[in-house]
């Protein structure tokens, strides 16, 4: 399980339903136009290094992020035996859309328009959530992403979804292009020429962070 220290100027936060807690960071940049949630990838947590980085730099474009476990502390024991937990794209999207609504209805983040990032199998989970909030979710961008998995609930996904893969990556590019057949919406797919799965080569993950800014930037900051 990764394990890092909090962005600077993040707010660690918990997100409260019934029985279940789950443990977050929130950054709100001033003039913060819009917000984007990160579902992470198999075995990941909030504390994944590629996803605080890409955080780090859409929060550089006045972009607010979240970053937060899609599991207790329990259920990632439990997933770190069983490796089963991570593809539950049912349960892992349904603490996603608990994460929305808890965003829609904070004072300092009810009127940021919402996306998110998803990585791995979060990506799935993002699309599924997508599809379940279209009315609050305006775009959605896949790193390395196992978007397959959404199944039917790709053609009902309404946000604007750019799928990005690395170049070394064949068998995830041959899924992503099959699920961008079935996306209706606005959609790219971007192939990073040198990355491998977890884009861990010399620049690569830069560019994901440059693609997925300016796709969240033209989604989620201007003016309808």
């Amino acid at each position: 399980m990764d394990r890092a220290r909090n962005l600077p100027g993040e707010t660690p936060i918990r997100i409260k339903a019934n029985r279940l807690i789950l443990e977050g960071n929130l950054s709100i940049p001033k003039n913060a136009k819009g917000i984007v949630l990160f579902a992470h990838g198999s075995g990941s947590s909030r504390f994944s290094p590629r996803n605080t980085f890409v955080a780090g730099e859409l929060q550089k474009a006045n972009l607010a992020t979240m970053l937060f476990d899609l599991l207790t502390h329990d259920e990632e024991r439990i997933d770190a035996v069983t490796a089963q937990l991570r593809f539950d794209i049912r349960l892992l999207a349904d603490r996603l859309i608990l994460a929305t609504d808890w965003i829609t209805h904070q004072s300092d983040t009810a009127r940021l328009k919402i996306g998110y990032f998803g990585a791995s199998t979060g990506a799935a989970a993002a699309l599924l959530a997508a599809a379940e909030r279209t009315d609050v979710v305006k775009a959605v961008v896949s790193r390395g992403g196992r978007p397959d998995l959404a199944g039917p609930a790709l053609p009902k996904v309404k946000a604007p979804t750019l799928l990005i893969v690395g170049g070394n990556d064949p068998v995830v590019i041959d899924l992503n292009r099959k699920a961008l057949k079935e996306l209706k919406e606005d959609k790219d797919l971007v192939i990073v020429t040198g990355a491998s799965h977890l884009f861990e080569e010399p620049g690569t993950l830069e560019e994901v962070s440059r693609l997925a800014t300016k796709w969240f930037q033209n989604h989620l900051t201007r003016t309808d």
